[in-house]
C-alpha cells in the first residue's frame, strides 16, 4: 500500500507539507478558490535532522504526524526558517516546545520576527549569505534574497544534489491534490495560478526578484522545493524561465479594458472599443467590470498585458470607488511596459476623467491621445472615437505611429 502521509523525494529527503482547502483569502485579500499548500521538508542528514520550513499552526495536527513518521523516534535537530511569514512560520513555536533541544537556523534580520511574533531568542544560529552548514553527513548553502518578498528571506541549496530550498520564490496559489510534482500535474492550470500569485504577492518587488535570479542563476540547480505549489524536479527552466518573465515585465501584446458602469452606458462604451481593437486585428482582449471582478484577477491580467484601458462614470464629482480603490492599487504594484488609455461618462457634471488622465500621466506608461469622456448614453460621436482609441491601442502594440 504506498504512504499517503508524507512523499519520498530522494533518499534523504521527504514532503510532510499541507494543504489548507478552507482559507478563503490568503492574507486576508486574495481569493483561494482552490486552496493553497504549505510546503515543509524533513531533511534526513544521517546523523542528524532537520525541517526545512514549517507550516500555518492550524494544520499541526496533521503536520506533527507526518514529521514523527519520518524522524522514526529520532530527535529533531534543526529547523531551517527561511521566511518569516506566518503561514511558514506560525507553528515552530509548537516545535520547539516538542524539541527543546531543536536549533532553528535563520538569517539575521529574522531575529527581530522571531522574537516578536513567538519570544524565541534562544537556541538559534545565524548563517550569513553564501555560507555553508553542515546538517551531519549533508550540508546546506545559504544564499540571502531580501525583499522577495520579505527582507528576512533566504534560501537553502544542497550543492552535492542541486536542490534548491525557494521559500516563496517559485510558488503559487492551489491545493497539491495527489501529486507534489509538476511533472505529475497539468500545468496549464498552475501557470494562472503562478501568475496570479506572483502578480498579487511578489510583484512589487520585482527589481529584487531580477536580482536574486541573477543571484542564483549561477548554480546547478537540478530541483526546486518551494513553500507552496509543486515541486519542481523536471523541467525546471520552465519556473524560472516564467519568473524571468514575470520579473522582468515582458507583457503580452493583448488588452485589458477594465470598466464601471452603473446604468450600463460605460459599459457600452468599454463593448465598443473592444469590437474596434479586434477589427484591428488584436486577438487577446479581456473587458472586466471592475465591480465584479477581484481585485486579485485584475491585477494578474493587468501585469500580462501590454495594453489597458480604464473606464468608468463619475461619481460624486471623483471616481467611481471600485475603479477609484484599483486605481491606488495599480499605483503600488509598480508595473512596467504598459500602454494606456482610458475613457468616462457623466450625466451633469464631470471629474472621473480629470483623475483618470492624472493616473495615465503619472503612470509612466505610453498614453494613447485620444479621451474619451461622454455625456450619459453614447452616441455616433462617441462610438467614433471608441474606433479612434481602439486603433491608437492597436497600432502602438503593433509599434506602428498612430
Amino acid at each position: 500500500m504506498p504512504n499517503t502521509r508524507t512523499v519520498k523525494i530522494t533518499e534523504h529527503l521527504h514532503y510532510i507539507g499541507v494543504n489548507d482547502r478552507y482559507t478563503h483569502l490568503f492574507e486576508s485579500m486574495w481569493p483561494l478558490p482552490d486552496g493553497i499548500s504549505y510546503n515543509s521538508y524533513f531533511f534526513d542528514g544521517g546523523s542528524k535532522t532537520c525541517l526545512i520550513d514549517c507550516v500555518k499552526v492550524h494544520s499541526i495536527s496533521e503536520f506533527m504526524d507526518k514529521l514523527t513518521e519520518v524522524l522514526k523516534g529520532r530527535p529533531l535537530d534543526y529547523v531551517v526558517v527561511n521566511h518569516m511569514e506566518p503561514d511558514h512560520t506560525s507553528s515552530v513555536r509548537t516545535i520547539r516546545e516538542l524539541f527543546p533541544e531543536c536549533k532553528i537556523i535563520t538569517s539575521k534580520k529574522a531575529l527581530p520576527f522571531l522574537k516578536n511574533y513567538y519570544e524565541l531568542e534562544e537556541g538559534i544560529i545565524v548563517v550569513g549569505d553564501g555560507e555553508t552548514f553542515q546538517i551531519g553527513e549533508r550540508a546546506l548553502t545559504f544564499y540571502q534574497t531580501p525583499m522577495v518578498h520579505w527582507p528576512e528571506s533566504q534560501v537553502a541549496f544542497e550543492e552535492e544534489t542541486g536542490i534548491l530550498f525557494s521559500q516563496d520564490a517559485f510558488g503559487g496559489f492551489g491545493t497539491l491534490d495527489g501529486a507534489i510534482f509538476a511533472d505529475q500535474i497539468n500545468t496549464d492550470f498552475y501557470e494562472d495560478e503562478t501568475i496570479r500569485y506572483y502578480t498579487n504577492i511578489v510583484g512589487k518587488y520585482s527589481i529584487q526578484v531580477q536580482r536574486a535570479l541573477k543571484k542564483l542563476g549561477g548554480l546547478d540547480i537540478k530541483m526546486i522545493c518551494p513553500d507552496h505549489g509543486p515541486v519542481w524536479r523536471e523541467n525546471i527552466e520552465w519556473i524560472v524561465n516564467l519568473y524571468d518573465q514575470l520579473s522582468a515585465q515582458r507583457t503580452k501584446d493583448g488588452v485589458l479594458i477594465v470598466y464601471g458602469s452603473m446604468y450600463g452606458n460605460t459599459e457600452m462604451v468599454a463593448e465598443a472599443i473592444g469590437r474596434a481593437l479586434a477589427a484591428e486585428g488584436i486577438k487577446e482582449i479581456r473587458i472586466r467590470d471592475v465591480s465584479k471582478t477581484h481585485l486579485s484577477n485584475l491585477i494578474s491580467e493587468a501585469w500580462t498585458y501590454k495594453g489597458l484601458i480604464l473606464g468608468c462614470p463619475t461619481y460624486n464629482v471623483g471616481l467611481f470607488p471600485p475603479m477609484a480603490n484599483l486605481i491606488q492599487v495599480l499605483k503600488k504594484q509598480k508595473m512596467k511596459n504598459h500602454i494606456i488609455g482610458t475613457f468616462s461618462n457623466y450625466s451633469w457634471g464631470g471629474g472621473a476623467e480629470k483623475l483618470l488622465d492624472q493616473f495615465a500621466e503619472e503612470s509612466g506608461y505610453q498614453v494613447l491621445p485620444t479621451q474619451i469622456n461622454v455625456k450619459g448614453h453614447p452616441g455616433e460621436e462617441c462610438l467614433n472615437l471608441c474606433e479612434q482609441l481602439g486603433k491608437e491601442m492597436a497600432a502602438a502594440l503593433k509599434g506602428q505611429d498612430n
